[in-house]
């Protein structure tokens, strides 16, 4: 009878121990860690030879808004690239382009900032010094300079 209730005893403390983990676990999915409230970069890709933000970027905006809650945005700091093939003239506006439709695509999302930093670089340094075109450069990178 001892070695039943010792092992009843045994059982009872693992169900019950596995029971505070799921407790821990289900905590840990509803309290929030506090915000980390460091700069963050983010990346928003176009179409080519295009300037409008996509669904799939202003997924992206949305989710960098989130990413700010709790935090103060001192600056947010917009650069429009562009690739290398094609007038570099016409890149450059296309990437000016793009840094103001995500600079506007930014301000729709109520991202708090106190101040946009927006600049273009066209297809400069869209080429590596070997002479290889650099990939993807049809985007624009916004960096959150935030604070707590």
């Amino acid at each position: 009878m001892k070695a039943t209730r010792t092992g009843l005893l045994i059982v009872t403390a693992a169900v019950a121990l596995a029971g505070c983990q799921t407790v821990r676990d289900a905590r840990d999915r509803w309290v929030k860690a506090p915000p980390r409230c460091e700069d963050q970069t983010v990346q928003i890709y176009f179409e080519p030879d295009q300037a409008e933000v996509t669904p799939e970027g202003r997924g992206v905006i949305a989710e960098a808004a989130k990413m700010t809650q709790g935090c103060t945005v001192q600056r947010v700091s917009v650069l429009g690239l562009a690739d290398a093939a094609g007038d570099p003239t016409a890149n450059l506006e296309l990437s000016k382009k793009r840094a103001q439709s995500v600079t506007a695509a930014l301000v729709a999302a109520r991202l708090p900032a106190a101040e946009f930093q927006v600049a273009a670089a066209g297809q400069a340094g869209a080429v590596t010094a070997d002479g290889k075109a650099a990939p993807l450069r049809r985007r624009a990178d916004v960096t959150l300079h935030m604070a707590k």
